[in-house]
């Protein structure tokens, strides 16, 4: 056992909170040989709940609220819909009671007699209520709680005649949510039970930020948090550090957490592709407009059109045909990506504001030294 050891687990723990001794030995051999470090650092520092045994380890990494929630990516790499998520968990209630192998044809009965019991309405055998369906399946086989034994899930979304044979780890469908549904009345409460940071509140809030945020702006945090953050943002820079190898950089406006090796993101910023591109000079270019200072700044929605539109008119041709094609898109989908990486933020009536961490992305001149002009001789002259 070493600390790089501990730290390489917790960061594995912190990227994939289910690791599965079949999906990944080495990794879960190495959270199971430090699982009692693993279990007191997550416990103690910040309130999460790791259970390691011989066929998985599971930590229950706690939500940050109703209004920082991620959202499970298809394959395609679009957010769940709520219609996703309904067959998710009603998935997850007729798998865990269900047989270890299944057919698919069966397991669509099951979803809908559930349904039923509980007054959903799932609607006709339809084409899209098929693929929220399998968007669903298929995050169940990601995440190697379920196998295609034999046939394809995805074929089914077109061709409902299609069938597969699952294999189902029932147990593992136990540890999927950190709140026991029987403790809840609605969605509402299991995201509150679920975010609640328990006794040690402020502290354990603010560090769950730090880690999974990973920026923590001043003009967000309520006092008693601001106030714990500025005492103890030292330590807990070399705190995050040890544990996590997570450099935190500490300004007036807030701290942000960056990790070196790039693992630890959903959402790396800056990246590749015509989206990001867009999203990096549009970023640029609103700071050199709008400058903003300790304090966010307004981004009048005009302003915000005419750089999107700018941008596309003197770069579209090297970007996406979906853009040039559909203009329209563009703004919006930079809005959602530098309101994702917390360099904007979105207010209730929809407004924008440019937070002051924006600076660091400000174009920076370039100065280029140049040799002194050579002296011409008078005689070579002439």
């Amino acid at each position: 056992m070493s600390a790089e050891d501990i730290r390489d687990a917790a960061r594995q723990l912190i990227r994939t909170p289910l690791v599965l001794a079949g999906h990944d030995p080495e990794g879960h051999h190495r959270i199971r040989r430090n699982a009692d470090a693993l279990t007191a650092l997550f416990r103690g520092y910040l309130g999460y709940r790791l259970v390691v045994d011989a066929r998985m380890a599971r930590l229950s990494k706690a939500g940050l609220g109703p209004n920082d929630g991620r959202p499970l990516l298809r394959s395609s790499r679009a957010p769940f819909s709520p219609r996703d998520y309904t067959y998710l968990a009603l998935l997850c209630s007729v798998l865990l009671t269900g047989r270890t192998q299944v057919l698919l044809s069966s397991v669509v009965s099951d979803v809908r007699q559930a349904a039923a019991e509980v007054d959903i309405d799932l609607g006709a055998d339809t084409l899209s209520e098929r693929r929220a369906l399998v968007h669903a399946v298929r995050q169940l086989i990601a995440w190697g709680i379920v196998t295609e034994d034999a046939g394809s899930v995805s074929e089914y979304a077109e061709d409902p005649s299609q069938e597969a044979l699952l294999f189902v780890e029932r147990e593992l469908i136990r540890h999927l949510l950190s709140v026991p549904l029987r403790e809840v009345e609605d969605a509402a409460e299991l995201v509150r039970l679920s975010a609640d940071p328990g006794p040690d509140a402020v502290r354990h809030t603010v560090r769950r930020r730090m880690v999974e945020a990973p920026v923590v702006m001043v003009d967000d945090t309520p006092e008693a948090e601001r106030a714990w953050l500025r005492q103890n943002q030292r330590r807990e820079a070399q705190a995050l550090e040890d544990n996590f190898g997570l450099s935190l950089e500490i300004r007036a406006e807030g701290v942000a957490a960056f990790d070196r090796r790039e693992e630890l993101t959903d959402v790396a910023f800056p990246r590749e592709g015509s989206l990001g591109q867009a999203a990096l000079l549009t970023v640029s270019e609103l700071v050199s407009r709008l400058a903003p200072t300790d304090a966010a700044a307004p981004v009048p929605d005009e302003v915000f059109r005419a750089v999107v539109q700018g941008l596309l008119a003197r770069h579209g041709r090297r970007w996406s045909k979906d853009y040039t094609d559909h203009p329209e898109r563009l703004g919006p989908d930079v809005e959602d990506m530098l309101v994702d990486v917390g360099l904007m933020a979105r207010a209730e009536d929809g407004s924008l504001r440019l937070r002051a961490v924006a600076a660091r992305y400000a174009p920076q001149p370039e100065v280029v030294e140049t040799p002194p002009m050579l002296e011409l001789d008078q005689s070579e002259e002439a």
